[in-house]
């Protein structure tokens, strides 16, 4: 079993930039892919960014260019650097682990 923890999250202006976190604990060995999910209000769950523990980088269309996601591996932490936010980025973002573990979410509001 794995478990996953979000934290970061929080309400920040547009054109402001936020980190979140994600820690993996339990089996970690069995991790080979990380991934940041968020769902905003009456919308399906999207894909944000996608990293192995090589370092391979995926993401989606609406943050590449704004979003950077990165891994230590020691610490079994993700990250996802979030530069000049826009309004439709508010949504609870979700971090998931080898495609199956989930996190609770942690909130990201962008508003004025």
């Amino acid at each position: 079993q794995v478990q996953v923890v979000e934290s970061g999250g929080g309400l920040v202006q547009p054109g402001g930039s936020l980190r979140l976190s994600c820690a993996a604990s339990g089996s970690t060995f069995s991790i080979n892919a990380m991934a940041w999910y968020r769902q905003a209000p009456g919308k399906q769950r999207e894909l944000v960014a996608t990293i192995t523990r090589g370092g391979t980088r995926a993401y989606g269309t609406s943050v590449r260019g704004r979003f950077t996601i990165s891994i230590d591996n020691a610490k079994n932490t993700v990250y996802l650097q979030m530069n000049n936010l826009k309004y439709e980025d508010t949504a609870v973002y979700y971090c998931q682990a080898d495609f199956v573990y989930w996190g609770q979410g942690t909130q990201v509001t962008v508003s004025s």
